[in-house]
């Protein structure tokens, strides 16, 4: 017990918001985390674009460089931590410190959304530990009990809401009535969008996330290219009252599933807004929270609830991947890999199955429904509800639909655009949760 500590050397790539945190916790929490590893945890230093630059006191400028390829690389250097972002350098980064057979950390989720098969191979290749788990709904355990708890299981389907910048304003759109712009507005002042918040309202950062969870979840590559996504930018406030008439509320969602088909079938990766009922355990994920379901034959209904987002979250998924992998570098053991063997395709859009919800401006006048219900059943879409409230000559037509192709419900929508009793197709947005 009296016998003094290893020392394992820690590099750390990138000092923004989670790198501060990072750095942070591994100097305040040193004594804790060294008896937890059985060995302390030194920075060996800390690469930045700009070693000048204005920095929290927490940080010792000491240990900043502006060279991140030699310090990744420095022979005494035990683990390699990636929190800079983006593709390159991060990309040539990592791939130059898992060739040292040095074990990797990283919140990258673009990263290993695009180039994930090359990181995952190059990590076996060298015998290097690979961790991530901060790459997806920051502080939320999510990524381990997918590779690790449930790799005796069957996974079925993963859903969840997985960034929290696009349910912070479709939570605002719905308890405060207010429209798309005025809710961004608003994220924007409070620190949870950034200036330019493409990335999260057009869905990308979603389908990163998304691609990463399907490819755990079924052991089959997917990459950000092979995930369909929709933004929020075009739901509306008229969408909101709408999906609360039905009892429903509006989420981005990202959606993982098996598909039933010839042999094995395919799996199907989206991230889309859908309506989905009040009742629903995401119905009631607010603010700037995620949360994720997973679906698996034995283990049922899990879900995974937390912050998702943020510095001091996300480091604290960094510091878990620190520990474990420190953990194995004494033990001379790896993690395990990140499993590919089935090689499912990813199937189409098209080709999933959904249930639409289509919002019609109509004449008012007998025998509208005929023409509209006859679009819908020359594509087999089988409907499921119908509501019309009137307004002067014009009436809307709000329908949701059971179960069907995605193909065959967009073509449906295609068709109703040219009937001469439909004035404009207003809306139209998916429907997930229970057929009521």
């Amino acid at each position: 017990m009296n016998q003094p500590l290893p020392t394992l050397k820690v590099a750390l790539l990138g000092c923004g918001v989670v790198g501060t945190e990072v750095a942070r916790l591994l100097t305040e929490q040193a004594d804790d985390l060294a008896l937890r590893v059985g060995a302390r945890l030194e920075l060996a230093g800390i690469a930045v674009r700009r070693v000048g630059h204005r920095r929290s006191a927490t940080i010792d400028r000491s240990l900043l460089t502006a060279d991140p390829h030699a310090l990744a690389t420095r022979p005494d250097v035990d683990i390699v931590v990636e929190v800079i972002g983006g593709i390159e350098p991060a990309r040539s980064l990592l791939l130059a410190a898992l060739k040292g057979g040095k074990p990797v950390v990283t919140a990258n989720k673009a990263l290993l959304a695009e180039n994930g098969a090359e990181i995952y191979g190059a990590a076996r290749e060298y015998g290097a530990d690979l961790y991530y788990e901060a790459s997806v709904a920051g502080a939320i355990p999510l990524l381990r009990p997918l590779r690790e708890s449930l790799a005796g299981d069957t996974v079925h389907r993963v859903l969840g809401i997985v960034n929290g910048t696009t349910n912070f304003i479709l939570d605002r759109m719905d308890s405060s009535g207010a429209g798309f712009a005025e809710s961004l507005e608003e994220a924007q002042a409070l620190g949870y969008a950034e200036a330019d918040p493409t990335a999260d309202v057009e869905g990308f950062d979603a389908a990163a996330k998304a691609a990463i969870l399907a490819s755990l979840a079924f052991h089959t590559p997917v990459t950000a290219a092979d995930v369909h996504r929709e933004g929020i930018t075009e739901v509306t406030a008229t969408d909101i009252l709408s999906a609360r008439a039905l009892g429903r509320v509006v989420k981005l969602l990202a959606i993982c599933e098996r598909c039933a088909g010839i042999g094995p079938g395919g799996v199907s990766v989206r991230v889309h807004p859908a309506m989905i009922p009040r009742s629903h355990p995401l119905a009631s994920v607010s603010e700037a929270y995620n949360a994720v379901f997973v679906e698996a034959e034995s283990a049922g209904r899990l879900m995974f609830y937390g912050a998702g987002a943020g510095g001091t979250p996300t480091a604290s998924a960094v510091l878990g991947d620190i520990v474990a992998v420190a953990r194995n570098r004494l033990a001379g053991t790896r993690g395990p890999d990140a499993s590919t063997y089935a090689g499912l395709p990813v199937m189409p859009m098209g080709e999933t199955l959904t249930r639409y919800h289509v919002s019609l401006d109509v004449d008012d006048k007998p025998g509208v429904l005929a023409p509209v219900a006859e679009a819908y059943a020359r594509h087999d879409v089988s409907i499921e509800a119908v509501r019309q409230a009137s307004r002067g000559a014009e009436a809307q037509l709000i329908i949701v639909t059971h179960t069907a192709r995605d193909a065959a419900l967009a073509a449906t929508v295609r068709e109703l655009e040219a009937l001469p009793v439909v004035r404009a197709v207003a809306s139209v947005m998916r429907v997930e949760g229970e057929e009521e």
